[in-house]
């Protein structure tokens, strides 16, 4: 590697967009992406019970609750909390009545299972064309 690629890399991320995802009312700022590791840090927003659907965290998933809550059939996780998900839970999560802004990490992206048999990471491409390599 060269002296560049080494150096830190420093966000300002106030002025970063948000970025729409696959599923309604949840909206993304995305921190940082490592292809050949599979981490990813991303800031998210869920509108009040903005929901996602069935998913399975291929490796551990950890998210620090920032404002609202974050909600799934084990129980809620509110401001200022903090959740970790070990490798192969599988579950729905949706944000409490205020919504809510959480710093989410993973490991490897999440698989979104769909009614329609097909299997996506969290901007709807299929998971194993975009992710199977860094298992």
């Amino acid at each position: 590697m060269n002296r560049s690629e080494l150096a830190s890399k420093f966000l300002d991320v106030a002025n970063l967009p948000w970025e729409k995802t696959a599923y309604a009312g949840i909206e993304q700022k995305t921190l940082l992406v490592d292809k050949p590791s599979g981490l990813i840090t991303a800031l998210m927003r869920m509108a009040p019970g903005a929901r996602l659907p069935d998913h399975e965290h291929v490796k551990i998933e950890q998210t620090y609750v920032l404002e609202g809550s974050l909600v799934c059939p084990e129980g809620e996780c509110t401001a200022g909390q903090f959740v970790w998900r070990p490798a192969g839970s599988r579950h729905e999560a949706w944000a409490g009545a205020k919504g809510g802004l959480f710093l989410a990490m993973f490991q490897i992206p999440n698989k979104f299972f769909h009614k329609d048999g097909r299997v996506t990471d969290f901007r709807g491409e299929d998971w194993d064309k975009a992710w199977k390599h860094a298992r």
